[in-house]
């Protein structure tokens, strides 16, 4: 069953939701992680990076909102591309009414993305909690 989670209406929310859910699992949790530069050479964040105390097992997690329809959805393909360059396993959390079902169908198709309320039962699942 997924977690119960707000609603979130900024891609600012959003990252701090997905902060929240990893501090109240117990995860160590960093935001606007620098790590290198894209091929472009604009450098390269990562929204939150959560990591296991005990383990220290790591995840990114890039943050993407949409709340109504548009063309920042098509960028997703691309960001799906930037986490494969990262030096840890990375995961799409997105939330908002605005992608479309074919976007949300390709992020899940990747098994590199989570909606915001499957986020703690997935988290729970990856780390072992």
């Amino acid at each position: 069953m997924a977690g119960k989670v707000e609603a979130v209406r900024s891609g600012r929310e959003l990252e701090q939701q997905v902060a929240r859910i990893g501090e109240e699992l117990g995860l160590a949790v960093d935001c606007q992680v620098a790590v290198g530069r894209r091929i472009w050479g604009a450098r390269r964040k990562i929204d939150v990076v959560l990591k296991h105390p005990d383990t220290r097992v790591s995840l990114g997690l890039e943050c993407k909102y949409q709340g109504r329809s548009g063309s920042a959805e098509e960028k997703i393909p691309a960001t799906i591309e930037d986490i494969r360059a990262w030096p840890i396993r990375g995961l799409v959390v997105y939330a908002g009414e605005g992608f479309s079902g074919n976007i949300k169908s390709f992020l899940l198709s990747t098994g590199m993305a989570v909606e915001l309320e499957d986020l703690k039962t997935w988290l729970e699942l990856y780390f072992g909690l």
